[in-house]
């Protein structure tokens, strides 16, 4: 049943999605079931719900992640940065948050899944020091724009991108942004199976 839906699901997307990977995010899913109900990780409970509002939430922006070095700040129980790993092998991906819980069961996810290019970090966003910057730094449901920027302003490479998804009302969050950074593109998403509309903002910082 589940296999059914995320491929009628991925037939309505432009994404080639192989069955090795599909294989992944469904046993992604099944984790995330099994953990949810001791570790509270997600208001979701159904796995056929969460195929549609977690794993194709997060697949439909793949086609806008660029560069190799990727951080998913606020990641929750991986996302997007989980689907997005399996989605893109060769990227690495850095998934952050500062809840204990989240970051145990992520690891578990990378072991039982065996992805080498996840790197569950326990940390707050303001405390993550990295050396070379993120070619993309990517949050879901973790902040409003402005408060996204300011905490994550160290983040990105001199060319990196922020790229937040949100809800329908970004051109709200987007009038409030400080002036350090700048609107480069705003992609309306469209996710299968889900009614609710979805946003990408993609911004860079203005170097002075």
């Amino acid at each position: 049943m589940l296999q059914a839906e995320l491929s009628r699901l991925l037939a309505k997307t432009e994404l080639t999605v192989t069955a090795k990977q599909q294989q992944l995010l469904l046993a992604y899913v099944e984790l995330l079931h099994k953990w949810n109900g001791a570790y509270n990780l997600t208001s979701v409970r159904e796995p056929k719900a969460m195929i549609g509002r977690h794993l194709l939430d997060s697949l439909v922006v793949a086609p806008y992640l660029n560069g190799n070095q990727v951080i998913d700040v606020g990641t929750g129980p991986g996302l997007p940065g989980v689907p997005l790993a399996i989605y893109y092998p060769d990227k690495h991906f850095v998934l952050l948050d500062s809840l204990g819980k989240r970051i145990r069961f992520l690891n578990q996810v990378k072991r039982q899944l065996n992805l080498t290019n996840i790197e569950p970090v326990q940390c707050r966003v303001e405390d993550h020091q990295v050396a070379q910057g993120y070619d993309a730094v990517i949050s879901r449901a973790f902040a409003n724009m402005t408060d996204m920027v300011q905490w994550c302003r160290h983040l990105p490479s001199p060319t990196g991108r922020f790229l937040a998804m949100k809800g329908a009302a970004v051109q709200e969050e987007i009038a409030a942004l400080p002036d350090f950074v700048r609107v480069t593109a705003v992609h309306a998403l469209q996710v299968p199976g889900q009614n609710a509309e979805r946003h990408l903002v993609e911004l860079e910082k203005i170097i002075a």
